[in-house]
């Protein structure tokens, strides 16, 4: 796909992608997400991006809200262990309301303690609710035991105690630490010219003061490895085993985004959804993961089942790891399996917020954006050899920590 990127002299990046639809798409992306905490202030990269919401220099509450409401748009916003995404899908002629939004909320909010005080009692009901969702839960506390005594193994939401200590310079502080221009991307994909996207994103980021990153982030160390079980009051079990596993710049970062797909990612026809659902009718669930992040990365394996049965499926799924690893897939095998993975990334182009985030993203872990072609490419440029190594060091057995929910009794 076309794109353009222009660079102000502070360092913030216009990402511009041309598009005839009569819809719109933006975000301001952040590089900066919970592993830039310090551990007291657990939660506090989530925390502000809750109360950019709340009131700006020149808005209320209602009037951020409405902003953009009002023309029939949609804002949203999210935060990871690595980055903050605020981003709105609207009609085009609203594209100068929506980037001076993003503009106004981001640097210009005023964080009062009113606010602040609500938004706590706010994140707290999420943080309890959460906590009431077994199978989100075990998430959490899986990453926990991964990156044993790092940022990354914190929960985004932070815990009830460092929730309530944030204070006002403890949002400043952050913001000033971690807010990098240099590390900011306003994007854009809409049916403009390169020309308008770039003075409407001069007029509202060219002000910003120019604020360059320093690699301060901790490359995680690989934790021990565990098993752990604890008693729930709950009426399923539920279980994840994983591992630290390749960051983004690793060359078998696509070889293991195949092998994930391959093994329990999108779709009903994965090898573990196939034996242990469809075969056997153990798991309703059964679904693996990978995130690969700038330093590191985490491949995880999660189902729920009857208490009975955890030991039935944990049998078959090391079943299936020790037939990928024994038996390598062949050419075949690799190719369908690849066919299947570039046809969901192609589909995955029509999301047409999640792409530009997508694009955003890529600027700032790589800075550059890959066309799918180029995508397409590394992902056949996988070998069955890659395959054979990916699945013997990810798969095995005694690198895998684990961690059971068991209901109580």
């Amino acid at each position: 796909m076309e794109y353009n990127v222009h660079t102000l002299p502070n360092g913030i990046r216009l990402l511009h992608v041309p598009s005839a639809s009569a819809i719109s798409h933006a975000c301001i992306i952040v590089n900066s997400g919970s592993r830039d905490e310090q551990d007291e202030k657990a939660g506090l990269a989530h925390f502000i991006e809750h109360l950019i919401f709340k009131r700006t220099e020149k808005r209320n509450t209602n009037q951020i809200l409405n902003r953009l409401e009002s023309v029939g748009a949609d804002l949203n916003a999210y935060t990871t262990k690595e980055y903050t995404c605020i981003h709105a899908s609207f009609l085009n002629p609203y594209l100068d309301r929506t980037l001076e939004l993003f503009h106004d909320i981001v640097f210009h909010s005023t964080f009062p303690e009113d606010e602040m005080e609500k938004e706590k009692s706010v994140i707290l009901d999420e943080i309890t609710s959460y906590l009431d969702q077994p199978e989100e839960a075990i998430y959490d506390d899986f990453e926990d035991l991964v990156f044993a005594g790092h940022p990354l193994g914190r929960n985004i939401l932070g815990s009830a105690e460092s929730v309530n200590k944030i204070s006002k310079k403890d949002i400043h502080d952050f913001i000033r630490e971690n807010y990098h221009t240099d590390k900011m991307i306003i994007a854009v994909l809409g049916n403009y010219s390169l020309n308008k996207v770039v003075k409407i994103g001069t007029k509202y980021y060219a002000e910003i003061p120019e604020n360059l990153h320093n690699n301060s982030r901790i490359v995680p160390e690989k934790a021990p490895v565990v098993t752990h079980s604890f008693q729930k009051p709950i009426m399923q079990a539920h279980a994840m085993l994983g591992a630290q596993a390749y960051s983004l710049h690793h060359p078998y970062k696509t070889g293991l985004l195949l092998l994930n797909n391959l093994l329990g990612g999108t779709g009903m026809s994965s090898i573990l959804n196939l034996q242990i659902r469809e075969k056997h009718g153990i798991a309703y669930t059964i679904e693996t993961g990978y995130s690969p992040l700038s330093d590191t990365g985490i491949f995880t394996l999660y189902f729920g089942t009857d208490q009975e049965k955890v030991d039935k499926a944990l049998s078959l799924i090391f079943r299936e790891f020790k037939k990928i690893k024994d038996h390598p897939l062949t050419e075949v095998q690799l190719q369908k399996s690849k066919n299947k993975f570039i046809g969901q990334i192609a589909l995955g182009e029509e999301n047409r917020i999640g792409l530009i985030i997508s694009m955003a993203k890529s600027l700032i872990d790589y800075n550059k954006i890959d066309d799918l072609q180029t995508v397409f490419n590394k992902i056949q440029a996988v070998t069955t050899t890659d395959m054979a190594n990916i699945a013997n060091e990810i798969l095995d057995e005694s690198n895998l920590t684990s961690l059971t929910f068991y209901p109580l009794g």
